[in-house]
C-alpha cells in the first residue's frame, strides 16, 4: 500500500465502475480498476459502483474477494458504496436473492429496488449534513435515484447525511459511506469529494 498518495481503486467486476472513475479523473484522482484479490491489496480506498448487487456479490464470493474486502474495511480502508454498492456492504439485505452475500460492515438494513423500476427513475437535490463533523455546513447537492434501494434500518453507530422523504439515501459508519443514489451521473461532485477527504 502506497506510503504517500492514497491509491484508489474502483471494484470493477461489474457495473458503473468506468462513470466513477471518470469522475475521479475530472477531480485530478487517478484510480485504478479492481477485479483480483491483488488489486485489491493494491489500493488505499475503494468504490463499490451501482449494478446489479446479487451478481456483483456473487462475483466477489466466487473469486474469494468477500472476506478480504470485509477485512480491509473493517481494518479502517475508507469506502463509498453507491446503489448496488450500498446493497453489498449492508448488514441485512431484504428481498435479496435466496443466498446473497454481503461485505456486511455497515449496519443497516436495505431494501431492493424499493424506490420502483427503472421507468420510474427521478433526479432531485438533497441536503448532506455531515453528522461525523458537526462543524460542516449542510450544503445542496443533485442525486440521480435509479432502482434505488431503500435504508429500512439503520443502527446506531450510522449517521445520516442526507433523507428523501423522511427516508436514508446516504448514511455514513466511520470509514464508510453508502449512497442508494447515483453521484457519478449527477455532475454533481459532492459525493466523491467527500470520500477522497475521508
Amino acid at each position: 500500500m502506497s506510503s504517500t498518495h492514497p491509491r484508489t481503486g474502483v471494484l470493477a467486476l461489474q457495473g458503473a465502475f468506468g462513470l466513477h472513475r471518470a469522475v475521479l479523473t475530472r477531480l485530478g484522482e487517478p484510480s485504478t480498476e479492481v477485479r483480483t484479490i491483488e488489486d485489491l491489496l493494491a489500493v488505499d480506498r475503494l468504490i463499490i459502483p451501482g449494478g446489479e448487487s446479487s451478481v456483483m456479490a456473487k462475483l466477489a464470493d466466487e473469486s474469494g474477494m468477500m472476506p478480504v474486502l470485509r477485512g480491509r474495511i473493517e481494518a479502517g480502508m475508507p469506502v463509498l458504496g453507491t446503489c448496488a454498492g450500498a446493497i453489498m456492504l449492508a448488514a441485512e439485505i431484504v428481498d435479496g436473492r435466496v443466498g446473497q452475500p454481503s461485505i456486511g460492515v455497515l449496519d443497516i438494513t436495505v431494501r431492493r429496488n424499493a424506490f420502483g423500476r427503472q421507468a420510474e427513475s427521478f433526479t432531485t437535490n438533497l441536503v448532506m449534513i455531515d453528522d461525523a463533523d458537526p462543524a460542516a455546513e449542510a450544503h445542496d447537492f443533485e442525486a440521480v435515484f435509479i432502482r434505488a434501494p431503500g435504508i429500512e434500518r439503520t443502527g446506531s453507530a450510522v449517521a445520516t447525511m442526507a433523507s428523501y422523504d423522511g427516508q436514508p439515501v446516504m448514511v455514513r459508519q466511520e470509514n464508510v459511506i453508502a449512497t442508494t443514489f447515483h453521484p457519478e451521473l449527477s455532475g454533481d461532485d459532492t459525493v466523491h469529494r467527500l470520500f477522497l477527504n475521508l
